[in-house]
């Protein structure tokens, strides 16, 4: 590892004009392309591709195998499971030139994306909401949203903590309460 505020593996490869943040670890075979912004206490796994110009929040892990194209948007706190994916153009083809078509797509605050889950670009995924792993999102995904299958639907709410709410809408674990309103769902103070 360098010897700097933010840790980098060898036999990764950092571009000129990339921002790191302090305590961020970019761990093997990672490739971080120039003007992609990285937050503080951030953890790339091995073979991250990010670039060019990513954004990516404090706090944000992403794990093994994981490539965020441009058009790509992490908030704070935004975990990315294995091999999840994202697209940036949504009607691809090798021989048309379609970078003028990049989307635009944005992972909120504290969202987690699961292992093998594909974000079809141009998508919002609300703040913590939860992707199963193997789901396909093919549209906005609410805050608190629970979302599966391909393509991903919403089959429930999860709290800040991630975990599962039945009925009552209480987190079992930490007895946060929340309130469903016109489907959608937010913390009661």
């Amino acid at each position: 590892m360098s010897e700097t505020a933010y840790k980098v593996h060898p036999s990764s490869y950092i571009d000129d004009e990339v921002v790191i943040g302090a305590g961020t670890y970019i761990w093997h075979f990672c490739h971080v392309l120039s003007g992609t912004k990285i937050g503080k206490d951030c953890s790339l796994g091995q073979n991250v591709m990010a670039g060019p110009d990513v954004s990516i929040g404090n706090g944000c892990k992403i794990q093994n195998n994981v490539s965020l194209y441009k058009g790509v948007q992490l908030e704070d706190d935004v975990f990315c499971g294995p091999s999840c994916v994202f697209t940036n153009v949504v009607t691809p083809r090798a021989n048309v030139n379609r970078k003028s078509e990049f989307a635009l797509t944005v992972v909120r605050k504290g969202a987690s994306i699961g292992a093998n889950a594909t974000i079809v670009c141009g998508c919002e995924l609300g703040e913590y909401c939860f992707i199963a792993a193997g789901a396909v999102v093919t549209r906005d995904v609410p805050d608190y949203a629970l979302m599966a299958g391909v393509p991903a639907r919403r089959i429930g709410w999860v709290s800040k903590s991630g975990d599962i709410l039945d009925k009552s809408l209480i987190c079992p674990r930490t007895g946060e309460k929340y309130e469903e309103v016109e489907g959608l769902l937010r913390p009661l103070s």
